[in-house]
């Protein structure tokens, strides 16, 4: 017997497909739009604490320009203190000095046979004015100032002669080159 199947098996088929197709494109959508979602859910998240870390770092950034401040105004009021110790070491290491140059200045000058009248200094020169029994006497006080500690070069102005109580006397005038002192 020959059988007939009157049931639209491939009708039912047909439609089964295409369910089948709907749901998969369904669920595919549904799956790509979690995709997207849980990306964008991300992306804010990992912004969110991006931005978070940005502020805590310009709250760093000030603080640190502030200790930047604080350290450069440190090292300029150490430079001003380093200044003001070396002027005062310089003053106390030079505030000998005259004494010592008029001492051994002193100690140069032949007792009987010259005296000086006038000394003067401005910065490392020294300007000396005296009188002298004649141009030996003169010449041997230019040599002992040449080896004197204190004097760089020294250099005969000029002479000339001065009668006092009858004596005829050289007076004289000499430019001194002081050494330079720390």
């Amino acid at each position: 017997m020959i059988r007939i199947n009157l049931l639209p098996y491939r009708e039912m088929e047909k439609k089964g497909t295409f369910l089948r197709g709907i749901y998969l494109l369904s669920g595919s959508f549904v799956l790509f739009l979690l995709i997207l979602v849980s990306g964008y859910l991300y992306i804010d998240l990992s912004s969110g604490d991006l931005e978070q870390k940005i502020r805590e770092a310009e709250v760093k950034l000030v603080a640190m320009n502030k200790k930047v401040g604080d350290i450069e105004s440190f090292k300029r009021d150490k430079k001003q203190m380093e200044q003001k110790l070396a002027v005062i070491k310089s003053l106390d290491g030079n505030r000998l000095f005259p004494v010592q140059m008029l001492d051994e200045l002193y100690l140069l000058v032949p007792v009987k046979d010259m005296w000086l009248e006038k000394l003067s200094q401005a910065g490392g020169d020294l300007r000396i004015e005296g009188v002298a029994r004649d141009n030996d006497v003169v010449a041997l006080f230019m040599k002992n100032l040449e080896k004197a500690g204190f004097i760089q070069s020294v250099d005969l102005l000029g002479t000339k002669e001065k009668e006092v109580s009858g004596v005829k006397l050289q007076q004289f005038a000499l430019a001194c080159v002081l050494k330079k002192r720390l």
